[in-house]
């Protein structure tokens, strides 16, 4: 049987990773638990940074808590008092939740990378050898076409797939009429809206649809796992850009762990499980599972940004994703496919 990539619930159980140091490690080290708290997709990247750190003598002897899940399901549950060191989530907005209930100081994302700790992009995934020829968004809305997409009320990852389909038209002159119009055809075509990334990479794998709405690493880790996929970049597309932070209360060695995703051993192992390093020179040949091991990830013609193309996190959120009025939101309820 194919090893399956694990679904994570959205407030699964808190699992802890047994990545101490061999032998018996500096007093403080074998002492110290991180909690990290994260939308479902990084994880295996998460997991092998932590094993690289633990051989740096900062990360010598420390262990780490994790639970994983729907971004915006682990942001409220935090919120909540889930415990954390450290959040790795899909969208911006989810740690603005955590600053505002005063759990992360304002300042997280006034570094150079903005807050920003693992990049990728929107990609259409679709079953080995591409039976349906799918090219690019206009071949989604054709009859007889079925898309898997997270929801939007939970998941981040759902959020920068409509955002890229947005992007389709009205950053090729279309207006938000036309856009609206757009995503109202797409999600004609939904057949499936789980509750996180990772469960929608699952149900794709387990026979649902025709396309799946992914980002970039998680079809390479999909293959990375024995799995059978294609996927189409498409000419327009998003760069996904997720934020991580620190909450006012963790342990100080959790400082010393973001410093290290940061840089340029951090960032390679983000590389090897699929995502797009957020700092120059970091060596990305021999990614295994992608089309390209050694040219992995190739430039799309148009790659929107948040800031450039939607304004800012805020500004998006009310207009796309407000639980009321949000376009996305209105779309969805009329499709009839989620509340």
């Amino acid at each position: 049987m194919r090893h399956r990539i694990r679904a994570v619930s959205a407030l699964a159980a808190v699992v802890g990773l047994a990545l101490a140091g061999c032998g018996g490690g500096d007093a403080a080290g074998s002492s110290t638990t991180l909690s990290i708290v994260g939308f479902a997709v990084p994880e295996a990247a998460n997991k092998a940074i932590a094993a690289e750190w633990n051989k740096t003598e900062a990360g010598k002897g420390v262990r780490f808590r994790t639970s994983y899940g729907a971004s915006g399901d682990q942001s409220r549950a935090v919120v909540s008092g889930l415990e954390a060191d450290y959040v790795h989530f899909s969208v911006s907005s989810d740690v603005t939740r955590l600053v505002e209930a005063g759990l992360v100081e304002e300042s997280w994302d006034d570094g150079p990378n903005k807050g920003i700790v693992s990049s990728s992009v929107v990609v259409l995934a679709v079953r080995k050898g591409n039976p349906k020829n799918i090219q690019g968004w206009d071949d989604l809305i054709k009859p007889g076409i079925g898309i898997v997409t997270p929801n939007p009320a939970s998941s981040g990852a759902a959020r920068w797939n409509a955002l890229a389909a947005w992007g389709h038209i009205a950053a090729n002159g279309g207006t938000d009429a036309q856009a609206e119009e757009y995503l109202t055809k797409l999600f004609a075509n939904v057949v499936s809206l789980p509750n996180s990334g990772r469960d929608a990479t699952t149900t794709f794998l387990g026979g649902t649809g025709d396309v799946l709405l992914a980002y970039e690493n998680e079809t390479i880790l999909a293959r990375q796992n024995g799995e059978e996929l294609d996927w189409v970049l498409p000419a327009t597309t998003i760069l996904i850009q997720n934020p991580g932070a620190i909450l006012k209360d963790a342990d100080p060695k959790a400082k010393e762990w973001l410093d290290f995703v940061l840089g340029a051993q951090g960032q390679r192992q983000f590389a090897l499980t699929g995502f797009r390093p957020i700092i120059d020179g970091v060596d990305t040949s021999g990614i295994e599972g992608a089309i390209d091991p050694n040219d992995p990830f190739p430039a799309p013609q148009k790659l929107l940004t948040v800031d450039k193309d939607f304004e800012s996190w805020s500004a998006l959120s009310e207009k796309f994703f407000d639980e009321n009025d949000g376009i996305v939101t209105t779309v969805i309820a009329a499709s009839g496919k989620a509340t």
